[in-house]
């Protein structure tokens, strides 16, 4: 590559194709939040002023059949058990990249989220059993126990802008577990005559799926088979199909690929370039996707069909409940309503916030939540918007009046939690500085993704050494990308308590410039010149053979006889080779790869990201003090 791609911004080597899995996910839901919201209301008014015909609509039988077998569903149960499948897929992809790269990868921090996750579901099923004791409503307890993890974290950026990156992860953590026990409610309770031949062969179907990951290389043809038998035979042996989804995204691991994995991904791409014939073309693009983790693959096929066609569909189909002043005054004083609405609204947060609380005092602060107060409590209160899987669950409790009132109340709770979190982060944004950071990032350490720290003995630092923030590149002078980079870098630097640090990983096999460059740069910095010589190579990437570096070290003026000699004698190949080495023990594999304060940082790289990223770390150092 000799010039950066056409874009206004780039991004960090493993995220490039979909820029951060979690940055991604989380502002997809958030853009796709508007177009939920706008279906609920379309909804309600489509079923208060023509009731029958949104009935009769989405109650059409839909029949597929093959041969003497078939499946029969009206299109209501289409959307609500055949692609809302999709969507529990993508939630368990996003349990099982936290479970390997994100905050529970540490499984200490588990403890809180978790233990305030089942509490946050048990206290509002307690709350709607004690308003319905002895009432036909009992039954629908599942009502009121889950968050709709998509427009909960949609609504908390709209409403709480300027949060820190971990509440998000902090929410999601949290989420996580609220649907993983939710779809686990639905599989146990409200499934019915459970026929356990089909339940035997949806799981054989599903246990396809790790040993072809691991240990084949099957087409995708396979796996969507796969997946059709075993939702097909957990939907004739009774269970809700969509636990499918949830499970087969759970055994989809995330990984970073590793260098050793794209370095053979280019030699394929370079074989089908001297001898482009179909079979080298398919085994490079065989390679090149799968040096993409399984689980990055799949979020970014249907992520963002989940988030803008089939849960803004699934409520179009669900949400409908004719509104009119007659049902009001029944509804609001019914007892499915009103334990909906309390138990969303008052017992998710009471439950999140006091067992955070009480586990923090138990342990005495050994563990406790890795944001604020405020932010734990602003995760309780936004915890109150349910939406999918309490419709779902309602569609399996309720029917007609029953199942409208559960509805109602759904609505009516998401929306007065939605206010309060306003009020809750407004309140907490009038703080004082110093109280506004403690109430919103707390004071847990987080985990440190650089493995070997800063050193300013060995490493190259540009700034003050007694810096807030510190940003390591691991960079390669050769790459386009880095070459974007530089001068995004460089206006961050105007920053007093910011320092930089450069370390060299020459992606040798695309670059066969980029380590003679590097050699240059140290044999520069022996000189006393390695940042002017950084300059100069990232500013003439296209320009790197021997006797341009020869005159770089000229235009520096640079003793050049010593600058040749010290790079012909390879003696700065193993302080490279530390940087290199350092770099695969970070789980680095392409360049730039920035981490900011030891914490990696996924996504953009413009200056505004990184500008954001680096204001959260020093908030954060500021909070420690």
């Amino acid at each position: 590559m000799s010039e950066a791609p056409p874009g206004p911004t780039g991004s960090t080597a493993w995220a490039r194709s979909i820029a951060s899995q979690f940055g991604v996910f989380f502002r997809t839901e958030t853009a796709s939040s508007g177009i939920l919201l706008a279906a609920i209301v379309l909804a309600v008014l489509w079923a208060s002023f023509g009731s029958a015909s949104y009935e009769d609509f989405w109650s059409t039988t839909f029949d597929v059949r093959l041969g003497p077998w078939g499946i029969s569903l009206d299109l209501r149960e289409w959307v609500s058990q055949g692609l809302m499948t999709f969507f529990f897929l993508v939630v368990g992809l996003e349990a099982r990249r936290e479970i390997d790269l994100g905050d529970l990868r540490d499984r200490s921090k588990l403890l809180i989220p978790f233990a305030a996750g089942l509490a946050g579901m048990l206290l509002p099923v307690l709350i709607f059993l004690a308003i319905n004791a002895g009432g036909s409503g009992a039954s629908g307890w599942g009502v009121a126990m889950s968050t709709d993890t998509a427009l909960a974290l949609g609504l908390v950026a709209i409403l709480g802008r300027g949060l820190p990156e971990r509440l998000r992860g902090f929410m999601v953590t949290l989420f996580i577990v609220d649907d993983l026990v939710a779809l686990l409610v639905i599989a146990v309770v409200y499934s019915s005559d459970i026929q356990f031949v089909p339940l035997l062969v949806a799981v054989l179907a599903w246990a396809l799926f790790p040993i072809m990951i691991r240990w084949t290389k099957a087409p995708t043809s396979f796996y969507v088979a796969a997946g059709f038998l075993c939702w097909g035979a957990l939907l004739l042996s009774g269970i809700d199909p969509v636990v499918a989804g949830l499970a087969i995204g759970l055994v989809a691991p995330a990984y970073s690929p590793g260098r050793n994995t794209l370095e053979e991904a280019s030699g394929l791409f370079r074989m089908f370039r001297e001898q482009p014939t179909p079979q080298l073309a398919r085994t490079a693009g065989a390679g090149l996707i799968n040096a993409i983790s399984p689980n990055e693959r799949l979020q970014s096929r249907y992520l963002p069909w989940t988030s803008y066609v089939i849960v803004p569909l699934f409520a179009l189909a669900n949400a409908g409940i004719a509104i009119d002043p007659a049902f009001l005054a029944t509804a609001y004083t019914a007892p499915i309503t009103l334990g909906v609405i309390v138990g969303y609204v008052v017992g998710k947060p009471v439950a999140i916030y006091g067992v955070a609380r009480l586990i923090t005092a138990i342990t005495k602060g050994r563990i406790k939540p890795p944001v604020g107060w405020a932010a734990v409590a602003g995760s309780g209160t936004i915890a109150g918007v349910g939406f999918t899987v309490a419709v779902l669950i309602a569609n399996l409790a309720f029917t007609g009046e029953q199942l409208d009132q559960a509805k109602l109340g759904v609505l009516t709770a998401a929306l007065l939690s939605a206010i309060i979190t306003f009020v809750l982060f407004r309140i907490t944004a009038a703080l004082s500085a110093p109280r506004r950071t403690r109430a919103l990032f707390g004071e847990t350490e987080q985990l440190v993704d650089l493995a070997d720290p800063v050193d300013r003995r060995r490493d190259h630092i540009r700034g003050p050494e007694d810096a807030t923030v510190t940003i390591v590149e691991y960079g390669d002078f050769e790459c386009p990308y880095c070459g974007r980079a530089e001068p995004e870098v460089r206006a961050l630097l105007s920053d007093s308590e910011l320092r930089f640090v450069w370390r060299h990983l020459p992606l040798v096999d695309v670059h066969p410039h980029a380590r003679m460059a590097a050699e240059a740069a140290e044999a520069a910095s022996v000189q006393g010149a390695f940042w002017e010589m950084h300059d100069v190579l990232l500013a003439n990437q296209d320009c790197l053979e021997p006797e341009d570096l020869r005159r770089y070290a000229g235009e520096l003026g640079l003793d050049v006889e010593r600058f040749e000699s010290d790079i012909e004698s390879a003696r700065y190949l193993e302080r490279i080779t530390e940087d290199t080495t350092s770099a695969d023990l970070s789980g680095v594999s392409g360049t730039p790869t920035f981490f900011i304060n030891g914490r990696r940082h996924y996504g953009p790289y413009d200056v505004n990201s990184l500008r954001v990223a680096v204001q959260a770390e020093r908030d954060l150092a500021f909070s420690a003090r």
